[in-house]
């Protein structure tokens, strides 16, 4: 049922208990009248308060349902926003592990309640910088004595089945998420997996014989009724996935831009001490409360806005960097940091039906201030990408940005033209600045290497300082 007023949200349309929508900027979750007795459960039995105190479930408030006007409304909720919304095909192995791993104790806790995950969505975890947290607190209803856990296939679709094929195949094959947004089927995971992993118990379990299961039911035209399963049974399901999930190990692939500052990188301690520095003074005058690092590498740079407060999206398209930086990012309990994958000549686009279920990158900016440094040439070079598009994209991103021009003499731009020759006449200082001049006002430069780079402070004309 459409609020009359606000604006229902279109990643929630699927769900019959109830959907979020927005009203002057603020998202509230409305609770449907046929999902009352779960809901109820779920905050009498103590359930709702053991997660939010162990952060795996976003708080909310109930608000008063003559607040805002809902036809066939049983309670409006306004939940903790969340500071940036990913997908899973956003996330490194171990953001997907850890996300794995929060829905599984989640699942353990609702049922010490007398409930259970009615759904095991990766889309209903959320991270708020490294800790994973669901969001939908309509994914709970009453446990049934003998009923068998109906998110199981979900949870193997979403978690296990990419995890396995990232660990056991290729770290690249998350991407799959990305093309099966309701998850990856287990017979597709069964199938490209090798054909040694059927020796290893977990993944025979609940991938290569659940795949078997899948289509023996979808030959015989019946869906799987599901036999009877004892509480017992039930919890040693969750922790047999537990064990297996808790095991997987991220493959050490190629780790080619993993050590870019250190043995790659052309800056000298003093080089990256100015550059870093220059970050401090662009943070000091534009003052932003967002900021995007496109291009973060391990997030080096990301962690001198991060440590300041500034909520920093970490964006690289090296799985490995992303990895590490989610790595360190969980270890120091960096709350202000969000590592994520992102191919910025690929970028995340909007998803699912109508193209409205899954917002685009852009849609989820912009952000206050933006990093892009070392990157321009990258695109340019590798990508063929023209100095104009750069300039127009970036203007959708964010409203202060400071960027890092590489010259075409540069060591490392020398590298990416070695195999392709010098096919771009022009890119030249002079057209990187007339190109971004056509939407922002530079108002500061400043050399950082004696290669000729140069960081450029702007602003769009109308914010300009």
């Amino acid at each position: 049922m459409k609020p009359s007023s606000g604006r229902v949200l279109p990643s929630s349309f699927r769900d019959p208990s109830g959907f979020l929508f927005t009203r002057d900027g603020t998202i509230y979750r409305q609770v449907n009248s046929g999902s009352a007795e779960d809901y109820d459960h779920l905050m009498r039995s103590g359930l709702y308060e053991s997660l939010v105190k162990s952060d795996l479930l976003v708080p909310h408030e109930e608000i008063a349902n003559e607040e805002v006007a809902r036809p066939v409304s049983y309670k409006i909720l306004r939940p903790l926003p969340i500071p940036f919304i990913s997908y899973p095909y956003e996330w490194c192995f171990s953001q997907l592990k850890s996300a794995a791993l929060a829905t599984l104790r989640i699942q353990k806790q609702a049922l010490r309640f007398g409930m259970t995950l009615k759904d095991a969505s990766s889309y209903n975890i959320q991270f708020s910088g490294p800790q994973p947290i669901l969001i939908d607190t309509l994914s709970f209803e009453k446990y049934r004595e003998g009923a068998p856990w109906v998110a199981y296939k979900q949870f193997c679709e979403h978690f296990a089945c990419p995890l396995a094929l990232m660990e056991y195949r290729d770290i690249r094959l998350q991407q799959l998420l990305r093309v099966y947004i309701d998850g990856i089927p287990v017979h597709l995971a069964s199938a490209l997996l090798p054909s040694w992993t059927y020796a290893k118990f977990p993944l025979l379990a609940h991938i290569h014989l659940h795949a078997k299961s899948q289509r023996h039911f979808e030959a015989s035209g019946h869906r799987p009724s599901g036999r009877d399963l004892s509480w017992s049974a039930l919890l040693a399901l969750v922790d047999n996935l537990e064990r297996f999930i808790g095991k997987m190990k991220c493959p050490d692939a190629s780790r080619h831009w993993k050590d870019y500052y250190g043995t790659h990188s052309l800056y000298s301690p003093e080089e990256l001490r100015i550059k870093q520095e220059l970050i401090q003074e662009f943070l000091d005058t534009t003052q932003p409360k967002t900021l995007w690092d496109v291009g973060s590498n391990t997030g080096l740079f990301s962690r001198v806005a991060s440590s300041r407060g500034i909520y920093t999206i970490s964006l690289d398209m090296d799985p490995l960097c992303v990895e590490e930086n989610y790595l360190q990012a969980a270890s120091g309990k960096e709350k202000h940091l969000l590592p994520l994958l992102m191919d910025m000549n690929n970028p995340s686009p909007a998803q699912g039906w109508a193209h409205e279920e899954r917002m685009s990158l852009l849609e989820r900016g912009p952000a206050d201030a933006a990093l892009a440094l070392a990157l321009v040439h990258h695109l340019a070079f590798g990508n063929n990408l023209p100095l104009p598009r750069l300039a127009d994209f970036f203007r959708t991103v964010c409203r202060h940005l400071l960027i890092e021009f590489v010259p075409k003499t540069d060591p490392q731009a020398q590298r990416l033209l070695a195999t392709r020759g010098d096919i771009f006449p022009d890119f030249s200082q002079q057209a990187f600045a007339a190109a971004f001049e056509q939407h922002f006002r530079i108002w500061r430069t400043a050399k950082t290497h004696d290669a000729g780079r140069l960081m450029y402070f702007m602003s769009t004309k109308s914010e300009a300082p």
